[in-house]
Parts: C-alpha cells; sequence; structure tokens
C-alpha cells in the first residue's frame, strides 16, 4: 500500500497518496508562580493566560558532522532544521521538561539525528543533548533517524524512541528499503545524559520497514514501558515498484515491545494486530488509564475494490486495541474497536496552493489520569469541505464514542483554504480540562501563506465536549504569523506529522514548530497557565 519515495516515513506516503514515506501580564494578579509558572485560576476567568514564547531550540549541534556523507545518502539537506517535536514532563519534578525532535532534516526522509531540549526550570531555558549513538553523526552506524517519541516513567526515567535507518540501499535493490532498526535510549537524569541504545528490531531485508513508533511509560507501574510501530512488509516473488505495491500481498501489522523491569530488558518484538494483505497500521500511539488497561490506537486502512469506478480506495479507520494483562496479550477478534472514519486529503496553501506535509490520516490521543475518560483528535474534511480538527471521546474505555465534532475556530472566509486547521494535538490537565492545538491560516494575507499556532479549551466537568459550542477561550500561541513557504520541503512543507503537548500540573504546555527562515524551523514553547474552560 505504501510508496517509497520518502524512506523513513514511506507509510506516510501511501496512506495520503491515498499517507508519507517532523504574560498575560494583566493576568499576573491572578497568577501563583510556582516552578516555571505554575498556576490556579477562577473557573469563570476565561481565556486563560500564557507565557512568554520560548525558543527550545538551539544552533544545530550536528553541524559540523561529517560522517554522514556517504555516496547513497542523497537528498537535500536542510541544516538548522528542527522538525517534529514531542514532549513529556518528569511526574517527579514538574520543572523538568523534556523535548525531542528530528535535527537537520533530509527531504527524503529522516534527519541527520536525533536531540532532546532539556529543561529544569519549567521551561524558561533550555539545554540541547543530541541522543548518542543513534545516526553516524551522533555515534551510531546509521545515515539517518526520525519519528522522535519519549515518555516519563512514574519513577522519573525517560525513555527515547528512535526510527534509525539508512538511506542507502542493498545493492540491485534501488527499490527495497535500507537496513532500518527500533532503537530505546534511556535516560535517569532528567534527560541530561543518556544510556546507549537497546535494539527493539533491526531488520536487513529491503522488503521490510519499521516505522512511525511511540513509546509510552505505564503511570501505574514504573517497570513496564510499551513500545509500539507498524511494519511494513512488502511481499517476496514479484519485483518491487516503488510507486504502486498495491495488490501483492503487502502488509502493515502493528508491532510491539515492552519492558517490565524498567529497561532492564525488551521482549522480543511481535505483532499484536495485522489487517491483513493490502492493509496497514499507521501511527500507533499507547495510553494507559488509571485502571491499568493498555489501550494501542492506531489509524487502520483498508483497501477496497471500487467496482463503480475499476480502481481502488481506502478506508481510514481510527482503531484501537485493548490489553487487560500489561500487553501480554491484546483483544482484536474479531476486529478492533473502530472509533471514527477518518476523512481526509491533506491541507494546501490558501493562495499558490503549495501542498503542506500535515497530519492527514493521522491523530493525537490523551486519557484523563482519574477517570480513564479518552479523547482523540484527528484532521478531517466532513465538516466544511476542507482539513479541519475533528474531536471526540470515550467514557467506557473506548468501547463507544461520541460523532466527531469539529472544534477549531477558525472563523469562515471567502477563500475556503483559509478555513483549514491542521495537526492537531490533545491533553488534558489535572483538573480535567481539555486542550487542543492546532495550525491554521486565519491570518494569511498578500505578504505570503501567514500561518499561526492556536489552543482552545473545554471541561467535561461543566460542559459537553461533544458538542462543539462548549468548545472556547482560543488563545493564539505565536507572537506573529509566519510563512510555511519558508519551511523545508519533504514531500510538502513540513512542520512535523505532529507536534507535543504535555501537562504539568494544571498548566498545559505545547511545544511547536515555526518557519523562522528559508528552509529553516525553530522549536518553541509556550505555557498555557491552567486552563479551565
Amino acid at each position: 500500500m505504501l510508496t517509497q519515495k520518502d524512506t523513513s516515513d514511506s507509510t506516510r506516503d501511501l496512506s495520503r497518496r491515498c499517507l508519507d514515506l517532523g504574560y498575560g501580564i494583566a493576568a499576573i494578579s491572578a497568577l501563583i508562580l510556582v516552578g516555571g509558572l505554575a498556576s490556579t485560576r477562577d473557573a469563570n476567568a476565561g481565556p486563560p493566560p500564557i507565557g512568554p514564547l520560548v525558543q527550545v531550540s538551539g544552533p544545530s549541534p550536528l553541524a559540523g558532522c561529517t560522517a554522514d556523507h556517504t555516496p547513497g545518502n542523497t537528498g537535500t539537506n536542510y541544516p538548522e532544521s528542527e522538525i517534529e517535536p514531542w514532549v513529556d514532563v518528569n511526574p517527579t519534578n514538574l520543572d523538568n521538561i523534556l523535548a525531542g525532535w528530528q535535527q537537520d532534516r533530509w527531504s527524503n526522509g529522516g534527519a541527520r539525528g536525533l536531540v532532546a531540549g532539556v529543561s529544569f526550570d519549567g521551561g524558561s531555558t533550555w539545554e540541547s543533548v543530541v541522543i548518542p549513538g543513534i545516526t553516524l553523526c551522533s555515534g551510531g552506524t546509521f545515515e539517518r533517524a526520525s519519528d522522535p517519541w519519549l515518555s516519563f516513567a512514574p519513577n522519573g526515567d525517560a525513555y527515547f524512541l528512535s526510527l534509525a535507518f539508512d538511506n542507502t540501499t542493498p545493492p540491485n535493490r534501488s527499490g527495497g528499503f535500507g537496513p532500518n532498526a527500533m532503537l530505546v535510549s534511556e535516560s535517569t537524569d532528567g534527560g541530561s545524559t543518556w544510556g546507549p541504545p537497546i535494539t527493539l528490531i533491526h531488520d536487513t531485508d529491503p522488503r521490510v520497514l519499521n516505522d512511525k513508533d511511540a513509546i509510552t511509560a505505564d503511570p501505574t507501574n514504573a517497570n513496564n514501558v510499551y513500545a509500539v510501530w507498524d511494519r511494513l512488509e512488502l511481499p517476496t516473488g514479484v519485483v518491487i515498484n516503488p510507486e504502486n505495491v498495491i495488490g501483492f500481498g503487502f502488509k502493515g501489522p502493528a508491532y510491539f515491545s515492552r519492558t517490565t523491569n524498567g529497561g532492564k530488558s525488551w521482549e522480543p518484538a511481535h505483532a499484536i494486530y495485522d489487517p491483513g494483505a493490502n492493509n496497514q497500521t499507521i501511527a500507533n500511539q499507547i495510553v494507559v488509564p488509571p485502571n491499568g488497561t493498555v489501550i494501542d490506537f492506531f489509524t487502520e486502512i483498508l483497501n477496497f475494490k471500487n467496482n463503480d469506478h475499476n480502481g481502488r480506495g481506502f478506508n481510514f479507520n481510527l482503531a484501537l486495541i485493548r490489553s487487560f494483562d500489561k500487553g501480554v496479550t491484546f483483544e482484536t477478534k474479531p476486529q478492533p474497536i473502530r472509533a471514527a472514519r477518518i476523512f481526509s486529503t491533506g491541507t494546501v496553501t490558501p493562495d499558490v496552493k503549495a501542498p503542506v506535509r500535515d497530519a492527514s490520516g493521522l491523530f493525537d490521543v490523551a486519557v484523563d489520569r482519574h477517570n480513564g475518560n479518552l479523547y482523540a483528535v484527528w484532521q478531517d474534511t466532513r465538516f466544511r469541505g476542507v482539513e479541519e480538527v475533528a474531536f471526540a471521546m470515550s467514557t467506557d474505555g473506548g468501547v463507544t464514542w461520541t460523532a466527531p465534532v469539529r472544534i477549531n475556530q477558525t472563523p469562515a472566509n471567502a477563500n475556503r483554504l483559509r478555513q483549514q486547521a491542521f495537526v492537531p494535538s490533545v491533553a488534558v490537565n489535572d483538573g480535567g480540562v481539555l486542550t487542543v492545538t492546532y495550525y491554521d491560516f486565519r491570518n494569511d494575507d498578500s505578504t505570503g501563506e501567514l500561518t499561526d499556532h492556536w489552543a482552545v479549551f473545554c471541561s467535561p466537568a461543566t460542559k459537553n465536549c461533544a458538542n462543539r459550542a462548549s468548545w472556547g477561550d482560543e488563545v493564539r500561541l505565536t507572537d506573529t504569523s509566519f510563512d510555511i513557504l519558508d519551511a523545508p520541503i519533504a514531500r510538502g512543507h513540513f512542520l512535523g506529522d505532529y507536534m507535543g503537548l504535555a501537562t504539568a500540573g494544571n498548566d498545559e504546555l505545547p511545544v511547536f514548530g515555526i518557519a523562522d527562515g528559508l528552509n529553516q524551523t525553530s522549536i518553541f514553547i509556550r505555557r498555557i497557565l491552567g486552563p479551565s474552560s
């Protein structure tokens, strides 16, 4: 089902073609400043105050590397580009925030390395730390890395999962994939230093690619950490056409590994759900509610024959499987729970209609750590015919879901493409308040394809968040609009397939990319102080 234009991100290409182969000063008297601006607020205070916009990333720590100048490592590299951030907060020290991103992105997949941004003062200042032993530029053996994901365990240990791969393909197999692996690194000092990576899976077969990973430390047990990804398996016995592997028995199962001893060892990687020939999963992501159930969400892409037009098409489902024994087994029969259909075609800029590499076909999920409610957001065209933010929720452990509603606050515009909203993220704070972030083009004008990042809120304790009207108090997270045409091109102007959004008590911590120079992007954070909508 997938094209192979972008080696590390190849699962996105097919799924999108069908997807790729990253203070309110006036309100200061209302704040209680503790540990980097933690706060409490009156429930009827209106839009929450926000802290200053702080740059997380700095100059590229890989700028002087030449180790990856290998003959087969071709493509356009974008120095000083930081792409696709993820973020988490140390539960033993809320001032310790950890972000991860791709450093120096390539046009045709992955980056020169992965970097962690580490803060011990609530996000006011940051240090960049290269994740060691991954790529040639970080002391490892692979040409490139992608899909950074990280998670803090309840004891404060941090885990960083990396997709590492070679862009150089095996001799005489130019249509295949290079060697690739899933590597997990651990830090016991809040992210300042990292141990050598542990290999969860390593494939050299050019017909196999491990892709689109996520890692989740079990909040109910510090010994348990879960890693999950999709595994592209091309069939044997046929010549690979990189632009069309459909119809040859392609498979894309969800793969899983776990540690039950705090990272000392990891169980052998194995499939936990296989949707069958010519189908796949992508964007696997695990959450653990307070009852300890391990829930793996993914986009399930099902191939079907369109008899009316004698062609093929795909159904995209937001789906999930559950484990009631900490990942020993998952319930998948007769099929996964399908929470919603996803209707998405991808974002284009409003004026010149340049493609934007976004989160089309992907999603983000969050769990309320107190009552176990589950929340999901994704891009969807069902509302006004363009990409916007859909929201659904479950209060019964994922068995049933509310109907999708549009929650982005992007106003109507005579240019419908200025109504687009893309790359949504969701989180729920300790007070149960939901925050969803996204980009949109509402401030676009004739000077460029102007883009901003926003946040909107809802409190399930006082409102029905399954109703669009319950969402509000929107705040702008960018100080000024930026031109997304300045973002590096990787099958479209690219900020990342996802953005980070974490919580620290009642505060929200969005971490996101801004294009701040031609072919350059930087990672920023802006604390939202105790949303209570």
